[in-house]
């Protein structure tokens, strides 16, 4: 029988096993680097820095996680943590202004080939829709866990879903064939 993130959490709180947190790494590692990768703009190495900090920030905060969410919640929201503490380091906007985007990726631009790329409509998307959309549509969060790793209200997180599937609708169809 195969143990659940709750027993693999157990075993690291009561046992101090280190394996059990490895099978959770191991489960989660893909989809964490994903959405980092993805917030990132497919900066592969800045975001595997940031999936590693992720980690071991969550195997040395493991005590605070209440068990109020799913654990993959609670790693998302670490993981987004550590995404919006390196921008501001970096000193970039977290909520870049969608004028500036449409200016920095003008679509007509792009190579034919990647216009209908659905992960380069994604990436001119403000960041809070990118982020909304990457945790409900991609990485099957329901809204309310997605407002717990954003840190921000429910209604916010339903918002920026339907507003950014209704821009990568316009996107995708204005660089559809014509």
């Amino acid at each position: 029988m195969e143990l659940t993130d709750a027993d693999l959490v157990a075993r690291v709180l009561v046992d101090e096993d280190q394996h059990a947190f490895g099978e959770l790494v191991r489960r989660h590692q893909s989809s964490v680097r994903g959405l980092l990768r993805q917030l990132t703009r497919t900066d592969v190495a800045l975001a595997d820095d940031l999936a590693q900090q992720a980690f071991l920030r969550a195997y040395k905060n493991i005590r605070n996680f209440r068990g109020e969410a799913r654990f993959s919640t609670w790693l998302y929201r670490i993981a987004y943590n550590c995404f919006r503490e390196d921008a501001r380091r970096r000193k970039e906007l977290v909520g870049i202004d969608e004028e500036q985007l449409q200016t920095q990726h003008d679509p007509q631009a792009a190579d034919p080939g990647l216009r209908h790329d659905l992960m380069r409509a994604l990436n001119l998307l403000p960041l809070n829709e990118r982020s909304a959309i990457l945790l409900c549509c991609q990485n099957g969060l329901s809204h309310d866990e997605a407002a717990r790793v954003l840190d921000i209200p429910l209604g916010t997180v339903k918002t920026n879903v339907l507003r950014g599937r209704e821009k990568l609708k316009r996107m995708l169809a204005d660089w559809g064939p014509n």
